[in-house]
């Protein structure tokens, strides 16, 4: 019988330092792109793959940011729009650290009322959200009291 190699190597490069966001939905990517301002950063080398395989999710997607590691405020968002993402903190190529994102109790600026009526879809206010429901994701908002579920959800 012969047995075989097999082969291992990474879909996207290794880091030295910074952040990997993997286990996004692969529909999701340029949601937490735009959520955490990725498109924005002048300084870092980020680089993403989409559609990859996963046994899990069927396909997800990853994001590495080169010598950038993620605030709290940073991963609450990331939170919103990709709530099974996994973070793992990068060092001389070894991953030092494992994080959860957990999504946050509270909302603001990120997310659109779904009510047309709502103050925040007429005039400069920030929304703000009350999560009532972690899974799936149900928000409330803060001025019209409109319930907004997770399939509904529209990032800013």
């Amino acid at each position: 019988m012969k047995v075989m190699e097999v082969k291992k190597e990474l879909q996207v490069s290794a880091i030295e330092n910074g952040t990997a966001i993997d286990h996004i939905p692969a529909n999701k990517l340029f949601d937490v792109i735009n959520v955490l301002g990725l498109d924005k950063l002048s300084n870092n080398t980020v680089t993403f793959g989409m559609n990859l395989k996963s046994q899990k999710q069927g396909r997800k997607a990853i994001i590495k940011i080169w010598d950038k590691f993620l605030k709290d405020s940073e991963i609450n968002k990331l939170a919103i729009v990709a709530p099974d993402a996994k973070i793992n903190i990068i060092k001389d190529y070894e991953v030092v650290e494992k994080k959860l994102v957990q999504i946050p109790d509270k909302v603001e600026g990120i997310v659109k009322c779904m009510n047309p009526m709502c103050i925040t879809n007429h005039e400069y206010v920030k929304t703000k959200f009350t999560v009532v429901n972690k899974s799936p994701i149900i928000l409330k908002c803060h001025y019209c009291e409109k319930m907004t579920e997770e399939k509904n959800i529209v990032v800013t």
